[in-house]
C-alpha cells in the first residue's frame, strides 16, 4: 500500500489559469447546490483535515495556561479601552450594570463553545463547529466574521496601547506619540507607528512557539491582575460615593442607556473564544477546555465590575475621559504618580490582550485554509515550531495596517456586531447539534423551534427599542419565549442525554442556557447603531461575493473531484484509531 503525500491532496493548480476559472464560474450554480449545505463529521475534522496542514501542532498546554490565556485575552481590552467612553456618554456610573448584563451573555455564550471545544477539539472554534453542524457556507461566514473581528480589535487594541504609553511617560495628550498627516481623512490621519512596532514584535514572537508565548503571557497576567488589584483597591477606598449619583443618578440615561452600553462593553469579552482554538495544543482538551473557558469568563467577570464601579468612584461619569480612562482618573484625585503606573499596568495588560488574541486569529485563518475556502498557503504548520506561521505574518500585516491609521470609535461598533452574530450562530448550532444530529429526532422539530426563539427575540428587541409604543410587547414576546423553550424541552427532553459518550462534558439545563445567549445576543445586536449595520453589510457582501468567486470552486475542487478520483481509483480507506484519552487520532489515508 503506498501513502498519499500531503502534494496529492492539494487542489489542483488549473483552477488559477485564466481560461479554466472562467469555466469554472460558469458551473458556479451546481457547484453551490453541492457546497453550500456540505459538511463534515467531527471525526474528519480531527483526523482528515489536519492532515492538509502537514505537521501537527504541538501538545503543551495545560488548563492552567488556558485560564490565564483566558484572562488574559481579555482583562486588557475592556476596562481600557471601552468602560470609559461608555460610562461618560452611554451608561453612567450604571456601566458596572453594562458589564453584568454582558457578562451573564458571555457566560452563556461560553457555555455552548465548552460543549464543542470538548467535542470538536480542533483550532477552528467556531468556524469547525458551524461547518460541521450547519454545512459550508455558514461555518465560512462566521469565520470571516471572526477574523474581521480579531483583526479589527487588535488594531483598535493596539492603537490603545499607544495611548497609555504615552501617560506612562507622563504625556497628557494621548496622541503625542502619533504622526498628523494633512490631507487625510477625518479619524484616519494620525498615524500610530508605536502600535505598528508592537503588532510586528508579538508576531514574530508567535511564529517562535506557543508555548513560549503562553509563557509570556502568564508572566504579564500575573502582574496584571495585581495591577488590577491596587487600582479596585484605591478607587473604592479614596473614591467618593457621591461620585455614583451625582451629578444626575446612578442612571442618567436610563435603563436603555445601560443595554445599549452592555453592547458596547461585549466588545471586553473578546478574548475567550481564543481559548478553544487552542484545542489541538491543549494535553487533555476534555478536561481542561471547560476550566480554561469557562473559568476565564467567570474572573474577569468580576474584576471588570470592580473595575468599573473604582473608575466611577474616583470620577464623575460626565469628567470621565474617553481616552486612557483610568490614568486620567487618578490624575483627578491627585495622584499623578499613580496616573504613570495605571499607564505602566495598562500597557502591559494590553500587550497580553493582543498577544492571545493574535494567537486565536491565526488559528481560524489555519483551519479555514485546511478547508480550502481560503489559500491553502495559510494552512501550512511550521514543522519546527508547531505554529501556523504563513497566517499568523499574514493576520499580523491586516492589523498593523489597520492600527496605522484607523482611530478606535470607527471599529469598536463594527466588532460588537460580528461578535454577537458569531456566538448567536453557534448557540443554535449547539441546540440543533444536541437535538437533531445526535439524536433521532427530525431535525425540523429543532429548525422551527430555532425559527420561533429568534423571532420572538427579534420581536422583544423592537418593541424595547420602540420608545412610544406600549410595553405589553415586551410582556407578549418574553412569555413566548419562555413557553416556546420549555414546550421544546418537554417534548424532546430525551435528545439531552443520548449518545454521551466517555461521560463527556455537557452544558446543564438545555436548551435554556444556550436560549438565553440567542435571545441575549440579539437583543444586544439590536442596540447598535445603524452605521454598524451598514458597515457590516458591505463586509458581508463582500466575504460572500468572495465565495462565490473562489470559495466554492476551491472547495469543490478539493472535495468532490478528490471524491470522483477515489472512486475511480478503487476507493480509499481511512482508519481512526482512538488514544488513550478516548479521542480520535490522526493516522494516515493509505491506498488498497
Amino acid at each position: 500500500m503506498a501513502a498519499i503525500t500531503n502534494n496529492q491532496t492539494t487542489p489542483p493548480t488549473n483552477i488559477f489559469f485564466l481560461s479554466s476559472y472562467f469555466r469554472s464560474l460558469s458551473k458556479t450554480p451546481q457547484r453551490l447546490r453541492k457546497r453550500v449545505l456540505a459538511t463534515w463529521t467531527p471525526e474528519q475534522e480531527l483526523n482528515q483535515m489536519r492532515l492538509r496542514s502537514g505537521a501537527d501542532m504541538k501538545r503543551k498546554l495545560t488548563w492552567f495556561d488556558l485560564i490565564a490565556l483566558g484572562v488574559g485575552g481579555m482583562l486588557g481590552v475592556g476596562v481600557f479601552v471601552t468602560t470609559g467612553p461608555v460610562a461618560k456618554d452611554k451608561s453612567g456610573p450604571a456601566v458596572l450594570v453594562s458589564y453584568v448584563i454582558a457578562g451573564i451573555s458571555a457566560l452563556f455564550s461560553s457555555l455552548c463553545y465548552t460543549e464543542f471545544s470538548i467535542q470538536i477539539p480542533v483550532a477552528g472554534g467556531a468556524f469547525s463547529y458551524l461547518r460541521v453542524t450547519f454545512g459550508e457556507f455558514v461555518g465560512y461566514f462566521a469565520g470571516a466574521n471572526i477574523l474581521m473581528e480579531y483583526v479589527l480589535s487588535n488594531a483598535a487594541i493596539a492603537r490603545s496601547f499607544t495611548e497609555y504609553l504615552c501617560t506612562t511617560f507622563g504625556q497628557e495628550d494621548p496622541n503625542a506619540w502619533r504622526v498628523e498627516v494633512d490631507g487625510l481623512m477625518e479619524g484616519y490621519n494620525m498615524l500610530d507607528f508605536p502600535a505598528v512596532a508592537l503588532i510586528i514584535l508579538l508576531t514574530l514572537s508567535l511564529c517562535r512557539s506557543t508555548k513560549e508565548s503562553s509563557m509570556l503571557n502568564t508572566v504579564m497576567t500575573v502582574f496584571h491582575v495585581v495591577f488590577f488589584g491596587f487600582i479596585i483597591i484605591a478607587g473604592i477606598c479614596y473614591g467618593n460615593t457621591e461620585n455614583l449619583i451625582q451629578p444626575k443618578s446612578l442612571a442618567p440615561y436610563g435603563v436603555k442607556g445601560i443595554i445599549d452600553g452592555a453592547a458596547i462593553v461585549y466588545f471586553s469579552y473578546i478574548g475567550y473564544d481564543s481559548v478553544s482554538t487552542m484545542a489541538e495544543e491543549i494535553q487533555n482538551p476534555s478536561k481542561s477546555l471547560p476550566l480554561g473557558i469557562i473559568g476565564s469568563v467567570l474572573i474577569v467577570s468580576v474584576l471588570y465590575c470592580l473595575m468599573a464601579l473604582s473608575l466611577c468612584l474616583m470620577v464623575p461619569y460626565n469628567k470621565i475621559s474617553s481616552s486612557a480612562s483610568f490614568s486620567v482618573a487618578f490624575q483627578h484625585i491627585g495622584w499623578k504618580w499613580a496616573s504613570n503606573i495605571v499607564g505602566a499596568g495598562a500597557s502591559l495588560g494590553i500587550v497580553a490582550s493582543l498577544l492571545v488574541a493574535m494567537l486565536g486569529q491565526a488559528r481560524y485563518l489555519c483551519v479555514i485554509g485546511r478547508a480550502r475556502l481560503v489559500p491553502s498557503w495559510f494552512a501550512k504548520v511550521h514543522p519546527t515550531s508547531g505554529t501556523p506561521q504563513n497566517a499568523t505574518i499574514f493576520l499580523g500585516f491586516c492589523q498593523a495596517s489597520i492600527a496605522l491609521f484607523t482611530e478606535l470609535s470607527i471599529v469598536l461598533e463594527m466588532i460588537s456586531i460580528g461578535t454577537l452574530l458569531v456566538f448567536y450562530l453557534v448557540a443554535n448550532a449547539l441546540i440543533y447539534h444536541r437535538y437533531a444530529i445526535k439524536t433521532n429526532n427530525p431535525p425540523i422539530y429543532t429548525l422551527i423551534f430555532l425559527l420561533l426563539l429568534s423571532s420572538a427575540s427579534i420581536g422583544f428587541s423592537i418593541s424595547w427599542n420602540l420608545n412610544h409604543q406600549p410595553r405589553w410587547g415586551l410582556v407578549l414576546f418574553g412569555v413566548c419565549m419562555m413557553a416556546i423553550t420549555a414546550t421544546f424541552q418537554y417534548l424532546m427532553s430525551s435528545g439531552s442525554i443520548q449518545n454521551r459518550e466517555n461521560h463527556e462534558w455537557q452544558v446543564p439545563f438545555m436548551p435554556w442556557p444556550a436560549a438565553l445567549s440567542i435571545f441575549l445576543n440579539v437583543f444586544l445586536m439590536a442596540t447598535l447603531r445603524k452605521l454598524s449595520y451598514e458597515r457590516f453589510g458591505v463586509w458581508a457582501c463582500f466575504i460572500t461575493l468572495f465565495y462565490l468567486l473562489y470559495g466554492v470552486h476551491s472547495t469543490y475542487q478539493a472535495e468532490e473531484i478528490e471524491m470522483e478520483m477515489e472512486g475511480d481509483d478503487g476507493g480509499m480507506r481511512e482508519q481512526y484509531c482512538p488514544n488513550s484519552n478516548g479521542e480520535q487520532s490522526k493516522v494516515d489515508i493509505q491506498v488498497l
